[in-house]
């Protein structure tokens, strides 16, 4: 069976004219569709107006006199102003929800060289969304006109499967492995998984504004990979706003829904002005909430509504508030399981796992390990101003220890980068020589025992500010608190807003407060202050 060739096309009432006998000097496009050896329509549907009655019958008598098996078909499309974008678009989508197109039988050719520019990208997007099933058609005047009628021109089929052009499917691959390496901030990963993934996630980043997951163990990478992707949409220009990063295991008690979602002036005791909010802060934006799993019911409750409304009610106030931003959320924990158990919404978790990605901890890539530690050096080298590298035999060495199986790497890139920290630091020669690395690996292994039966986190929290024999002097009650002390005023802006957050159930019982003071104070105890712990 042969197909049959249609061609949807608009009259050109500037183009196709004029109509006396001196037209077949002119080019045409209309007419020329049927002068074609090599593409000869069965049918053309021609898209016209009554007020175009007469250049419409002239156009359908030249078609017939040139190429007699060419059917047309005339359609009045009545917009009241064909500059009018919704018009133009309305009237073509209801042509294609009612023309019964045939796809098994008929090939579609959607011709773009007529119509007003408004009425072009109309047909584009209809064709690109398949409304049109069929492939844009372009034609072009001829170079010079020859006497006897009028040479056709020439004529391309253009498909909207950009795949199908080489140079331009060349050029793609190359755009997304460029973008794949800015999301690996340019390490020269070989863990096929992680390569794997990369390559996902830059797709919905440059395609998607929907929410994404991102799970895996404490220093994986989240908090990076969170702002990398940012990043690749600002230099994409996908997105206008800040990057706005939360860390939910911090917000506790009535400053949580402040902290979210904003107050109004006197919304509670203590708000002696209204605040926007971290949601409102990233409007336009990219907004990461690490430890997700970490919030409340009524924070839950209230997010949701915000991702799926883009509004929501600041603590104290009676007017809503909008804001359109994308979300990623972090996490560390099995949300299926919160979900079961009834700590987490489980329509809250449907919204958020549409793309769910997991980061494998560094014991996992462990191939990854050596370009890491070249990224690592280079980073602190830029930092110190000075270059530092390894002698041979301290980077075999110390390649062959983070190598190994037995080493757990439970701080995962967070240890990798204290340690390289730490050996850089110390290189007074800017050489790391055998015996530093000797010492840190002895470090690293008591790191370890001790986070075997101790939180890793808290370990490592503790291990950044104090010494081994000053974190050997306190007990291990202390060490958790002190832990979650110094966690909190890393996220907060100042002193005073991690005493609020740290104790806004006490502060309440209270007629004086000074929160900024009692930070200190307690900071204080172990030799620590705000400068040292932030």
């Amino acid at each position: 069976m042969n197909r049959k060739t249609v061609i949807l096309s608009f009259l050109g009432s500037s183009l196709d004219t004029p109509t006396h006998e001196d037209r077949w000097k002119k080019w045409r496009p209309n007419v020329a569709l049927g002068q074609f050896e090599d593409l000869e329509p069965d049918r053309i549907e021609l898209f016209t107006q009554p007020r175009f009655r007469k250049l419409q019958r002239v156009v359908e008598e030249d078609l017939s006199a040139i190429s007699p098996m060419t059917e047309v078909r005339c359609h009045d499309l009545t917009p009241r102003d064909p500059w009018n974008f919704e018009e133009v678009f309305e009237s073509l989508y209801q042509f294609a929800s009612e023309y019964p197109f045939d796809v098994d039988r008929e090939d579609y050719l959607v011709h773009i060289t007529t119509g007003t520019h408004v009425a072009q990208i109309c047909l584009f997007l209809l064709t690109e969304s398949r409304h049109f099933p069929g492939r844009l058609l372009q034609l072009s005047p001829p170079k010079r006109q020859i006497k006897a009628g009028v040479n056709p021109g020439e004529y391309a089929i253009i498909d909207l499967d950009l795949s199908r052009y080489d140079q331009l499917a060349t050029r793609f691959a190359k755009e997304a492995s460029e973008s794949a390496d800015f999301l690996k901030s340019g390490i020269e990963t070989k863990n096929r998984m992680f390569n794997d993934m990369i390559g996902q996630i830059e797709q919905v980043a440059g395609r998607s504004r929907a929410p994404i997951l991102l799970t895996g163990p404490t220093g994986a990478g989240k908090s990076q990979l969170a702002r990398r992707i940012y990043d690749l949409k600002r230099r994409k220009n996908q997105i206008p706003g800040p990057f706005v990063e939360v860390n939910c295991s911090t917000l506790r008690g009535d400053t949580a829904m402040s902290a979210l979602f904003g107050h109004r002036k006197g919304a509670f005791t203590g708000a002696a002005a209204a605040r926007s909010g971290y949601l409102k802060s990233a409007d336009g934006g990219l907004l990461f909430l690490d430890e997700i799993g970490e919030l409340g019911a009524d924070e839950q409750s209230m997010l949701l509504r915000a991702i799926e409304e883009k509004r929501f009610y600041p603590v104290g106030a009676d007017t809503e508030v909008t804001s359109d931003f994308q979300l990623i959320s972090g996490t560390n924990q099995d949300l299926i399981d919160q979900v079961a158990a009834g700590t987490f919404r489980a329509d809250l978790f449907a919204r958020l796992n549409l793309w769910l990605f997991e980061l494998p901890g560094l014991k996992d890539r462990r191939e990854d390990i050596e370009p890491n530690i070249t990224y690592e050096l280079e980073k602190i080298s830029q930092a110190m101003g000075q270059r530092v590298s390894f002698n041979k035999e301290a980077y075999e060495a110390f390649v062959k220890f983070a190598q190994d199986p037995s080493s757990p790497w439970s701080g995962n890139f967070r240890d990798l980068n204290s340690s390289i920290t730490r050996l850089a630091t110390l290189a007074g020669n800017r050489r790391i020589h055998r015996k530093l690395v000797d010492e840190e690996i002895a470090r690293l292994e008591r790191l370890w025992s001790r986070s075997g039966s101790e939180s890793g986190e808290v370990v490592e929290i503790l291990a950044g500010v104090l010494s081994e024999d000053e974190l050997e002097e306190i007990d291990r009650f202390d060490r958790v608190q002190l832990a979650e002390v110094i966690a909190v005023c890393r996220e907060s802006r100042t002193q005073s807003e991690a005493g609020r957050v740290l104790f806004s159930a006490s502060r309440k019982r209270r007629k004086v407060t000074n929160d900024s003071d009692r930070v200190r104070k307690y900071l204080a105890k172990f030799g620590l202050d705000w400068e040292k712990v932030t």
